[in-house]
C-alpha cells in the first residue's frame, strides 16, 4: 500500500536525521532536511558554527558521506552547510547554549545562565521568550524553574509559528531539561493595529485629486504634418457666375468714378420727364 511507503520514507528521515546530528554533536545545529535532487540525496544542515561541521580540508564532510553511504545505503548524499544568521532568535541553538554552559558550571547558577540567556533572545529583537529548567537545581527534591519576559502566545494559530525546541543536561546529580520557546518579531498577529494621523490622509486625499484631473493631449508632430498636407490638397470650390459679374460691377465703379456719375444725372433726367408727362396728361383731361 501506498500509505506504507510514506510511513518507511518518513522514519527513514528521521533516523538519517537523528544519526548526523550524533555523529556531529554539539556543533550549534538549527535544524537538518532532506531533499531529493536528480543526482541522489541533499542533506541540509543550518548550524551556527559551520567550520565545525566542515573540518580540516572537508575531512568531517567526507567521514559523514561514507557513513551514510555505508549505514543507510545512499548512492550519492551530498551534504549542504548553511550559516544560521542570528543565533538568538533560534530556539535550538540557544537551548543548546544553556545545556553546554550548564554542563559545564553546573547546576549551582542556573538563574544567572537563564537570565543572561534572555536578555540576549530580548536583545536580538524578540517579541517574547520562555526558558523552563526543570530538575535538581540545585536542590535535592526534582522542581522547574521558569523564566520568561515579553509577549508568548500559547494557543491559537499564532501560536503554530512560535520556535519551541527541547534539550537534556546530563550531570552529576541527574539530568536536567531544557525548554525554549521564542516568539519572533517578523511574526503577525491578528490584534495589531496601526493609527494613522490626520495630516497624512489629508495629503493623500490631495494626491488622489491632483491625480484625477484631466490632462490634455497635444496633437504628435506627425499629425499636425498629416493635416497640414490635407489642407494643401484639397481643391478650391469655383464660384457662381453672378458672384463673378457683381463683383466685376463693384471693380469697375471703383476703378470709373466719372461713369458713376453720368448714369446718376440719366436716372434724375428720366425721373423729371416722367413727372412732366404726367401732369400734361392730367391737364387735358380737365
Amino acid at each position: 500500500m501506498i500509505e506504507r511507503t510514506f510511513i518507511a520514507q518518513k522514519t527513514r528521515e528521521y533516523f538519517i536525521r537523528k544519526y548526523v546530528g550524533e555523529m556531529l554533536g554539539s556543533v550549534g545545529i538549527s535544524s537538518i532536511s532532506l531533499k531529493k535532487i536528480p543526482l541522489g540525496e541533499k542533506i541540509v544542515i543550518n548550524t551556527s558554527r559551520p567550520s565545525l561541521i566542515v573540518g580540516s580540508k572537508g575531512a568531517n564532510i567526507r567521514s559523514l558521506t561514507k557513513a551514510l553511504k555505508e549505514k543507510f545505503n545512499l548512492e550519492n548524499p551530498q551534504i549542504e552547510i548553511n550559516e544560521v544568521k542570528n543565533i538568538f532568535l533560534d530556539a535550538n541553538v540557544v537551548a543548546e547554549r544553556i545545556v553546554s554552559s550548564l554542563e559545564r558550571f553546573g547546576s549551582a547558577r542556573f538563574k544567572g545562565v537563564g537570565h543572561k540567556m534572555m536578555e540576549n533572545v530580548m536583545n536580538a529583537g524578540a517579541l517574547g521568550v520562555e526558558i523552563i529548567i526543570s530538575g535538581k537545581v540545585p536542590s535535592a527534591r526534582a522542581k522547574s524553574w521558569r523564566f520568561y519576559t515579553g509577549y508568548l502566545k500559547k494557543c491559537g494559530d499564532v501560536a503554530l509559528s512560535v520556535r519551541t525546541a527541547k534539550r537534556s543536561a546530563l550531570l552529576k546529580s541527574g539530568i536536567i531539561g531544557v525548554k525554549v520557546a521564542i516568539m519572533p518579531p517578523d511574526i503577525r498577529l491578528p490584534d495589531r493595529t496601526t493609527i494613522l494621523e490626520e495630516l497624512e490622509q489629508v495629503k493623500e486625499a490631495a494626491v488622489v485629486k491632483e491625480e484625477k484631473k484631466p490632462v490634455k493631449k497635444e496633437a504628435s508632430p506627425r499629425k499636425r504634418a498629416s493635416r497640414k498636407k490635407n489642407k494643401e490638397k484639397a481643391p478650391e470650390a469655383p464660384q457662381p457666375a453672378a458672384k463673378e459679374a457683381s463683383k466685376e460691377t463693384a471693380e469697375a465703379a471703383a476703378a470709373d468714378p466719372a461713369d458713376n456719375d453720368e448714369a446718376k444725372d440719366e436716372a434724375a433726367v428720366t425721373k423729371t420727364e416722367t413727372a412732366s408727362t404726367a401732369d400734361n396728361a392730367g391737364a387735358k383731361e380737365e
